[in-house]
């Protein structure tokens, strides 16, 4: 039975304490007002960021000169609205900043979950005789589910009820000026969108809730009939999951842009979570196994799953690069905005984001014996998670704080506060049952397994 050591659980607290300091200080500092959001914006100025805005609002403010000299009173007052639009929506950005950073850092370490939850639903239906050894590990991962389901369901509540600015189209001033937002108000609205994540995670759950009971039903059994019923709920759940983590994409992410769309984007969000999910598996095997524990875990095991971090990550530069190209190719305005915007205002996390979920990756893992080298992978590991939070925060912060972000107190305390959740949650889990089944018909396939 494996033990909590009182480092990590030390270490955990101490992360989230700092976290949520972090994160509280985000929030107090936001802005009020709109006069509170010009001067912290002049303030960075001043400090030498954003001068080409400087410019901008200097240029801004010689035409509304100029025109006020010209007798154009129409054209001032036309000016002066938007420049009133524009610090309301400035105003909105600073506010988001916090909110978003709370949410990018929430929904990266949820879905770390529910890609292993994926990676063990496939595990089960194709009756894998390689993996049954780690499935205990992937079931202590997948327990942060019901936590991190919660808290990503109470911020998309705290959105609903307008708390922050994330998701324009839940404004019902912005919606009553934009046609586009009206015809998509049959499913973007708000009583819909909660239902919709209300029947996402109560069936994530229950999936992940009613077979760890068969998994641990099965060790105390005489016969295989709780194998075989996870066999059939499992193969049932894949078709489940693979509707509904296309809905989430459309409705968690990708409608914080709702003039964009993408017809890929379900399966690149899949893509980003499922590669991060095996690669928590193989980093939480290497420390329990460094620690005396799952001491049938071979190299062999360790390196077909850095095979399926290197192959799920091609797989994901597949999809990156087809949903770019295309776009790009394309270059239709209404689809064409979502890349311009990243590469203008977020150069450093876009193309730093694809070096670390792709060259990186295809440089590192692509010799086999690499794959075998414990410490190799944990390094790997660390990197590919690093570029898929990034990848996450390229996909909200745009939208939701335009050019006014950067990596700050915010950011840094997302990761502290649901980083040390995540590993208190996952690792309290595992001390609950044995770290091995004991019997699973394919349990001494996984021992005698070598590549």
């Amino acid at each position: 039975m494996y033990t909590f050591s009182n480092r990590l659980k030390i270490g955990s607290f101490i992360a989230m304490a700092v976290g949520l300091i972090c994160l509280a200080t985000g929030f107090l500092s936001a802005p009020s007002t709109v006069e509170e959001a010009k001067a912290m914006v002049a303030s960075a100025h001043d400090d030498g960021h954003g001068g080409g805005h400087g410019e901008e609002a200097s240029h801004e403010a010689t035409a509304d000169s100029h025109a006020e000299k010209d007798g154009h009173g129409a054209q001032a007052s036309h000016d002066e609205g938007h420049d009133a639009s524009h610090d309301e929506h400035l105003l909105h950005q600073l506010q988001n900043r916090p909110w978003s950073a709370l949410y990018v850092a929430a929904f990266f370490f949820f879905m770390i979950s529910l890609g292993v939850l994926a990676f063990y639903a496939i595990q089960r239906a194709a009756q894998a005789g390689w993996s049954p050894l780690l499935f205990r590990v992937m079931e202590g991962i997948t327990a942060y589910l019901v936590p991190g389901g919660i808290i990503v369901f109470v911020i998309l509540l705290l959105s609903v009820l307008h708390m922050n600015h994330m998701f324009v189209w839940m404004d019902a001033d912005v919606v009553a000026h934009d046609k586009l937002l009206q015809g998509k108000a049959g499913y973007l609205n708000p009583t819909f969108f909660l239902i919709r994540a209300a029947i996402f995670l109560g069936g994530w759950i229950f999936y992940r809730e009613y077979s760890r009971k068969l998994s641990l039903a099965q060790d105390e059994s005489d016969d295989n009939s709780n194998f075989k019923l996870n066999f059939r709920i499992s193969a049932a759940f894949l078709v489940f999951y693979l509707i509904t983590e296309s809905m989430m994409s459309w409705d968690w992410i990708m409608s914080v842009d709702p003039h964009w769309f993408s017809t890929l984007f379900g399966w690149y969000v899949f893509a980003s979570m499922f590669v991060s999910g095996i690669t928590v598996i193989a980093m939480v095997a290497i420390y329990l196994k460094s620690k005396g524990h799952l001491e049938d875990v071979n190299d062999s095991h360790i390196h077909d799953l850095a095979k399926f971090m290197f192959g799920i990550s091609i797989f994901w530069t597949y999809l990156w690069f087809s949903q770019f190209m295309l776009i790009w190719y394309a270059n239709i305005p209404e689809e064409v905005t979502y890349f311009i915007t990243r590469i203008e205002d977020y150069q450093l996390p876009f193309f730093g984001m694809l070096a670390m979920n792709f060259i990186f990756p295809l440089l590192v893992l692509m010799n086999s014996d690499y794959k075998r080298v414990n410490w190799f992978v944990i390094m790997a590991g660390i990197v590919v998670l690093f570029g898929h939070y990034m990848d996450v925060f390229n996909m909200i912060m745009p939208a939701t704080v335009g050019d006014q972000w950067y990596i700050g107190v915010p950011e840094i305390g997302g990761i502290l506060f649901f980083g040390g959740l995540f590993v208190y949650w996952v690792f309290n889990t595992l001390t609950k049952q044995p770290l091995q089944p004991k019997r699973n018909p394919f349990i001494e396939e996984s021992r005698q397994f070598h590549y």
